[in-house]
């Protein structure tokens, strides 16, 4: 599905009913709130009730970190840039994700809301455990942890320069994926299967549009 026009102000109606809409709305810290709890619990019992170790812990959180990075890509690329055909399936698409590229500075949309997030989280959570049984409660937080992460990044990316120089290619990666070619630039926490898939822009010859960019932005005058 191809994204073209990009809206500095308001944000897509994507549903009549003003209580569908209202839940199609978050802040980033209601997530935050939301899974901070299960994260610390599931490490907690990963620990206390079922007596794994520190090290295992520790290894099986940060590879459930790093699946995140991987899962994150796949998504961006083949579900939320689906080139779909029917009408029911465009109109998904833009819920899940056009409705970001026409509207960037709307800052309620870019982590799921409440609702379909437990939703998803549900079933993610069942998945993984088919195939990691109890290793689901180390693996499970470190998957969420790089949820939040990445919906921070993402955030912080149409908010704020970047803080640290060596950050600035992620920054243009995915303000160049806005602007100049949707069909490169997935990472958003991470450029490591853009480099490895071949969908990295190429930074050194790319230019940077800082007009476009200031597009991308949030307005400065309102507050986080």
């Amino acid at each position: 599905m191809e994204f073209e026009k990009i809206h500095n102000k308001g944000q897509a109606r994507l549903f009549r009913s003003n209580f569908l809409e209202m839940l199609t709305k978050t802040h980033p810290l209601v997530i935050w709130g939301m899974y901070l709890p299960v994260i610390i619990y599931m490490l907690y019992y990963s620990s206390a009730g079922l007596n794994y170790s520190t090290t295992r812990i520790i290894l099986t959180f940060l590879g459930g970190m790093f699946f995140w990075t991987f899962f994150e890509y796949v998504a961006h690329r083949f579900l939320f840039h689906f080139v779909a055909e029917s009408g029911r399936a465009k109109k998904f698409i833009y819920t899940l994700h056009g409705n970001h590229h026409h509207y960037p500075r709307d800052r309620q949309r870019l982590f799921m809301p409440p609702v379909p997030s437990l939703i998803i989280a549900s079933l993610v959570f069942g998945l993984i455990w088919l195939v990691m049984g109890q290793h689901t409660f180390m693996f499970f937080p470190g998957f969420v942890l790089g949820y939040l992460m990445y919906g921070t990044m993402h955030y912080a990316i149409h908010a704020w320069n970047p803080p640290f120089k060596w950050m600035k290619p992620l920054w243009r990666n995915h303000h160049l994926h806005h602007y100049k070619n949707e069909h490169n630039g997935f990472g958003v926490s991470s450029t490591i299967w853009d480099h490895l898939f071949g969908t990295m822009f190429d930074l050194k010859k790319e230019k940077e549009d800082k007009e476009k960019v200031t597009q991308l932005m949030f307005d400065k005058k309102k507050s986080i």
